[in-house]
């Protein structure tokens, strides 16, 4: 159950000044004013899209969540103050712990595709796909893929039901988006990769560690997080041995983070052996 916010989050009263001091409003203002943000994304925009219910609300503070210019615009400068030590360790974290060699990758959630272009970049030959439910989120992850010369194909789509073919991935990943959802919401996603997955394919999630947010209440309320209380008190563990997932693993990522990883088991085969007979099964016959 979504909890109620509070009055004034822990970050509206300490950090959202010290953020204020540390992000270069100029530049996020002249970003803004670059193009006609409707417009741009029209591209990204689905006919007829439905979102689910839970994501039309506010998160971190900012009136109809990432349903706008400003939560795009302000996510990234936000979020690398918001990861300690450091973001893109924290997001290596996830890329370090993938086993295989994938050809084709699906980003779940992606946001403004700072995790979908580190992947790209680890797997420059495999095809990226990221998706979000936020055509803002998916104007800057489109620029920021552009202006690293990264081919990335983003799409609009809800990571419960993508719309994809069965078995069509070898690799599948979600960074920071459990906790921004209902615990059945993301044992839904956890189903739907289990679906997209070819078998031996690998999934990662990284998001916050349960186990950290589950005994340092004052984590939880920094920000405006919605199911933050449902997440910290649930286990990605055990939703992904529910989805099927086998070899499933939490490992600890700078004590404040966690990547779960699982494998989709390789199709039972029956095996016939060979019959065969002993020396002392012969000779008892021969007997």
């Amino acid at each position: 159950m979504a909890q109620p916010m509070a009055q004034e989050t822990l970050f509206e009263r300490f950090l959202a000044p010290v953020f204020g001091f540390l992000i270069d409003r100029e530049a996020l203002l002249r970003y803004r004013n670059s193009k006609d943000w409707e417009q741009a994304c029209d591209h990204f925009r689905q006919p007829n899209f439905v979102y689910p219910p839970y994501y039309s609300q506010n998160f971190h503070g900012i009136k109809n969540g990432y349903l706008g210019v400003d939560a795009a615009i302000t996510y990234d400068p936000v979020t690398q103050y918001a990861l300690p030590p450091n973001e893109t360790w924290v997001r290596k974290g996830l890329v370090e712990r993938i086993h295989a060699q994938p050809r084709r990758i699906l980003d779940l959630g992606c946001g403004t595709g700072s995790t979908t272009l580190l992947l790209k970049k680890a797997f420059p030959q495999a095809e990226v796909i990221g998706i979000d439910l936020s055509p803002y989120m998916l104007v800057v992850a489109a620029d920021k893929a552009m202006q690293a010369n990264l081919a990335i194909d983003f799409k609009q789509a809800n990571a419960e039901q993508t719309g994809f073919p069965d078995a069509s991935f070898d690799l599948v990943t979600a960074t920071l988006l459990f906790h921004e959802m209902p615990p059945l919401a993301a044992c839904n996603v956890l189903q739907e990769a289990f679906r997209l997955l070819k078998s031996g394919g690998e999934v990662l999630i990284l998001d916050g560690n349960q186990s950290t947010l589950h005994q340092t209440d004052w984590l939880t309320q920094i920000f405006d997080e919605p199911y933050i209380h449902d997440y910290a008190s649930g286990s990605v563990d055990a939703w992904m041995t529910t989805a099927g997932f086998g070899e499933v693993c939490t490992e600890e990522v700078w004590w404040v983070n966690q990547v779960t990883r699982g494998v989709k088991p390789l199709p039972y085969r029956k095996v016939e052996f060979a019959r065969f007979e002993t020396d002392e099964q012969q000779r008892w016959v021969a007997g």
